[in-house]
């Protein structure tokens, strides 16, 4: 009986150790693939539907975004986005009551990725997350994950209404003043 009990640890053993290292080999490890510190947001002619990123209209006023907006993306598909005073801008065209303020009660983050489809030609990919809690004031958490394709190449994340398919902000940044 003793005899049956090791050879059944030790067997046990071997599978679990088997199973570690096969998992160890087969999968890749997890990788930062976008960090970001600012992102852009919609403007100019950037504003409406006539010149979309990735197929995503921007939203039809101006917005920005507050200075302290950062994220990232990781292999696995985790994706964590800290919005902070993404709001409509203080421009003309901006209704004076909502200048400066969040009218959405979520944002969404899409990943957009370029990847190959089943033939071989190169197609756009965009993911879109759940909706977030936003404030008046324009800040949200996002944090969520996404299938990415394989490959995901030059990602972009935007973030987004929760009400529309509209984008409001995206991985970038303005160089200079106007």
């Amino acid at each position: 009986m003793k005899r049956v009990l090791i050879l059944t640890v030790l067997c046990s053993t071997f599978v679990t150790a088997a199973a570690a290292l096969h998992q160890r080999h087969s999968h890749r490890p997890v990788q930062r693939m976008l960090s970001m510190h600012t992102m852009y947001g919609v403007d100019g002619a950037l504003v409406g539907p006539t010149n979309p990123i990735r197929g995503i209209a921007g939203d039809e006023l101006p917005w920005e975004v507050g200075q302290s907006t950062h994220g990232e993306l990781d292999s696995n598909g985790r994706l964590k986005v800290h919005v902070h005073g993404l709001v409509f801008a203080d421009d003309p065209s901006v209704p004076p009551e909502l200048r400066g303020t969040n009218d959405e009660e979520f944002f969404r983050a899409v990943v957009s990725c370029l990847t190959v489809d089943g033939s071989g030609a190169l197609v756009e990919t965009n993911l879109t997350t759940e909706g977030f809690p936003a404030s008046a004031s324009g800040d949200a958490e996002i944090d969520a994950m996404v299938e990415l394709p394989s490959p995901c190449v030059a990602p972009i994340v935007f973030v987004i209404a929760g009400s529309e398919d509209k984008w409001f902000a995206v991985t970038g940044a303005e160089t200079e003043e106007d």
